[in-house]
């Protein structure tokens, strides 16, 4: 993992600004990913994560796949549908190029789907997104960037991820995969010490 600095949300952005203080540029630009939300746009949730990251007060470019990766000081991967979000990393071979460019040294955050697909498999993801939405997507394989899969939301306090789903998941999941589950309001932060769960409370930079 050497070089490697990666940021693995659940849902709140409270651990951003710090992460961003160690590892990157007093004004860095955000290349902002949101391919995992397509299918839901104009949803609030969608705007909602990208108003946070924009109040965050730093430059923001959007991230087309279709184009490539931009010149960034910092990747964001933005929640949604992990499966539809590795099918168009995958279709445009942007999961190689990104992969590597992280190893080289970008740092990366994740929120949600952006942190599932940074493990080996997304397969852990059957239960909490619908892989139908993806329905080319046929490897399920991960970035493979950490040797475990982050799975967020696992207090199952989020209504879409309740409880009895999270212990289903773990339940099919935890024997034949390396996981680490992480509430709403914690991260996992992997750099060259390795991986550990830190606090990452709700926070909305827009509303003080």
């Amino acid at each position: 993992m050497t070089g490697m600095n990666l940021l693995l949300l659940s849902l709140g952005i409270g651990a951003v600004p710090q992460f961003l203080s160690e590892v990157a540029p007093a004004h860095p630009r955000i290349g902002y990913l949101g391919a995992a939300a397509r299918l839901y746009a104009a949803e609030d949730f969608v705007l909602a994560e990208r108003a946070r990251i924009e109040a965050l007060g730093h430059p923001v470019v959007d991230v087309d796949l279709a184009e490539g990766l931009p010149e960034m000081d910092v990747l964001y991967v933005a929640g949604g549908n992990t499966f539809v979000l590795l099918d168009d990393l995958r279709r445009t071979g942007q999961d190689r190029v990104l992969a590597e460019r992280v190893r080289a040294g970008l740092p990366y955050i994740g929120l949600s789907a952006g942190s599932l697909i940074t493990g080996p498999s997304v397969e852990p993801a059957a239960l909490m997104d619908d892989p139908g939405d993806a329905p080319g997507l046929t490897d399920r394989t991960g970035l493979a960037l950490i040797p475990e899969t982050v799975l967020p939301h696992a207090d199952g306090q989020l209504p879409p991820y309740p409880p009895q789903l999270i212990a289903d998941t773990l339940d099919r999941y935890g024997r034949d995969h390396r996981l680490i589950p992480i509430a709403d309001d914690q991260a996992v932060r992997a750099d060259d010490a390795g991986r550990r769960v830190v606090a990452s409370p709700w926070w909305d930079p827009a509303a003080g």
